[in-house]
C-alpha cells in the first residue's frame, strides 16, 4: 500500500525531474540570432520586369537567395562585435579589420547582401532606355559612346567564369567596367559600384537556361538609368 510519505517521494522526485528537463531543454535551444541586417522589400511587383526576367526568378532570386545571404550575414556578423552597427557597405570597404574567424564569411554574405540590395534598385521596365545628363557625358567620356558601353559590359558580362557580377564603377574619379569572382564587391578595392548584373545562374537560369547572351541582352531594357544616375551625381562629389 502507498503510504503518505512514499507519494510525496514520487511527487518531489517527478517536480525534480521535470524542472531539470526544462532546464536541459533551454539549455539545449539554439540562441536566436539578433537580425541586425534586413531583407530590403523588393520595391516592386515580382512580374513588374516580364518578359524580360521572370517573376518566379525574382521571387526565387529575392525570396530565398538574398534572404539566405542575409541570414548568413546576421550568423557571422555575431563574430565580430562592434562591426553590428555599420554599413555593409563600410565593412566591406575595409575587410581587412574583420576579425579572421568571419572575415571570409561576411565578404561572402555580406558582399551578396550588398550587391543583390543595389541590384533590385537598379532594375526597372524601361525598353531603349538610357542615361542623360552628367552620366551620360561621364559614359561617352569613358567609353566613347553609350552603344560602345553597352557592347564592353556586355562581353565582359559573357566572359564571367563560373558566377559573378560585372559592374559599372565610379573608381579614381573615373567610370570603368568591372568583373568580381561569387559575391565580392568593387567596395572592398577602393570603387563604388552604380550598376551590376549578376550572372549567377539562379538569376537567369528559370528562363534562359544556359543563354546568358540573351539574359544580358534582356537587361538591358530593364536598368532603371534614373536611379544609376542618381548614384553617379553622389559619388562625384
Amino acid at each position: 500500500m502507498t503510504t503518505r510519505r512514499d507519494a510525496l517521494k514520487t511527487i518531489a522526485l517527478t517536480t525534480g525531474a521535470l524542472t531539470l528537463g526544462s532546464r536541459l531543454l533551454h539549455a539545449q535551444a539554439p540562441t536566436e540570432v539578433p537580425a541586425v541586417f534586413k531583407l530590403p522589400p523588393l520595391g516592386y511587383d515580382y512580374d513588374a520586369l516580364e518578359p524580360f526576367i521572370d517573376a518566379e526568378t525574382m521571387k526565387i532570386h529575392h525570396d530565398k537567395h538574398h534572404a539566405a545571404y542575409v541570414s548568413k550575414l546576421n550568423q557571422a556578423i555575431a563574430g565580430a562585435p562592434g562591426f553590428e552597427s555599420k554599413p555593409i557597405e563600410e565593412i566591406l570597404t575595409n575587410l581587412d579589420a574583420v576579425p579572421e574567424a568571419v572575415r571570409k564569411d561576411i565578404r561572402n554574405h555580406g558582399g551578396g547582401h550588398a550587391n543583390h540590395a543595389l541590384f533590385w534598385q537598379t532594375l526597372k521596365k524601361s525598353e531603349k532606355g538610357k542615361p542623360v545628363g552628367e552620366l551620360a557625358k561621364a559614359i561617352d567620356t569613358a567609353f566613347g559612346s553609350f552603344a560602345k558601353f553597352q557592347d564592353d559590359f556586355g562581353t565582359a558580362a559573357t566572359k564571367v567564369f563560373g558566377s559573378g557580377w560585372v559592374w559599372l564603377v565610379w573608381k579614381g574619379k573615373k567610370l570603368t567596367i568591372e568583373s568580381t569572382p561569387n559575391q565580392d564587391s568593387p567596395y572592398s578595392t577602393g570603387g563604388r559600384p552604380l550598376l551590376g548584373i549578376d550572372v549567377w545562374e539562379h538569376a537567369y537560369y528559370l528562363k534562359y537556361q544556359n543563354r546568358r547572351a540573351d539574359y544580358i541582352k534582356a537587361f538591358q531594357s530593364v536598368v532603371n538609368w534614373d536611379f544609376v544616375s542618381e548614384r553617379f551625381a553622389k559619388a562625384g562629389k
